[in-house]
């Protein structure tokens, strides 16, 4: 399965330039049959990411543009009259997939918003009285532009848990930026091949079961986490002043999940604290909610998580 995880790599790479983290992150989605949500600016390929992943992997692809105008039936679908018929008929939505793209969420409103992340918890759609199961693998990568403030609803907080990952998709660095330009020039963007399946990303999700993390490391993980909520009591009192809530259980879980999927994206059959420190970031950022002092003295959740990974020692 590690030569399909690098075939897999391989192909996306063939049209993505940089972005190690989005790539890794949506893996760890996959295997770990959790969300991912993402945060940059326009046009640092982000369609294109999950687009090159569903041809990877032979998937269905959908993608849906979020505007205040949008309505919980134009993602779940809708019950429609069939006049040839005469009887009602069931028109499915864009949820129907296996990877959704659900492009600038903090443009719908609440209803939206919710209707999506019932299909996310769920794994199921209910239209009119019936009831749809969502064929497996089922990824939800949203995104969101940080820049835009007018028509965008943010997204609140007990929502935001429910991603498994946060990402922060950055500008390419300055070699980088000159290879897309050249490939863009040269027409030189690869054909994305399929080199794996459905079968396969399931395969993958009963193996990750199967990587060993250490009741010691486990431990380590619980500790990062209550760190966030009593950090006198973990040796990082000086972040107390900045947070107003720290992170849930949900947070526990999925720092657990990530680190294995990430071991077995690298290889390995058990998790170490490197893998922990890689994956802490995107689980915790949108988790650890800050109060006033921290956005006027310019404390970012990264800040914190840092300060708290640099506090709680390695097992």
């Amino acid at each position: 399965m590690k030569q399909k995880i690098d075939a897999i790599k391989l192909e996306v790479k063939k049209v993505m330039v940089g972005q190690e983290e989005l790539i890794d992150a949506m893996l760890i989605g996959l295997i770990s049959d959790g969300h991912i949500l993402v945060e940059g600016v326009p046009g640092l390929a982000k369609t294109t990411a999950i687009n090159a992943l569903a041809k990877a992997l032979g998937l269905d692809f959908k993608r849906v543009q979020f505007t205040p105008d949008l309505l919980p039936s134009d993602i779940v679908g809708t019950e429609m009259y069939d006049q040839k018929e005469g009887s009602f008929k069931i028109k499915r939505g864009p949820a129907f997939t296996n990877l959704l793209l659900a492009d600038e969420i903090n443009r719908a409103p609440a209803k939206v918003q919710s209707a999506l992340l019932e299909v996310m918890q769920e794994k199921q759609i209910t239209i009119a009285e019936e009831t749809f199961k969502l064929e497996a693998p089922f990824l939800v990568l949203a995104t969101q532009n940080p820049v835009e403030q007018e028509g965008a609803y943010q997204l609140p907080e007990a929502q935001l848990d429910r991603f498994m990952l946060k990402v922060n998709v950055d500008y390419n660095s300055f070699d980088e930026e000159i290879e897309i330009v050249n490939r863009v020039a040269n027409r030189t963007f690869g054909f994305i091949g399929k080199v794996a399946d459905a079968a396969d990303i399931i395969a993958m999700r009963e193996a990750v079961e199967q990587v060993h993390v250490d009741d010691t490391v486990t431990a380590y993980i619980v500790k990062l986490i209550y760190a966030t909520r009593e950090p006198e009591k973990y040796g990082v009192g000086g972040v107390a002043d900045y947070l107003e809530y720290g992170a849930s259980p949900r947070a526990s879980i999925n720092l657990y999940k990530a680190a294995k999927a990430i071991a077995y994206i690298r290889g390995n059959d058990f998790v170490t604290p490197l893998d922990i420190a890689d994956v802490l970031h995107g689980v915790l950022r949108h988790r650890i909610i800050l109060n006033y002092k921290a956005e006027a003295a310019g404390i970012t959740a990264d800040d914190i998580v840092t300060k708290i990974l640099q506090a709680i020692k390695l097992p």
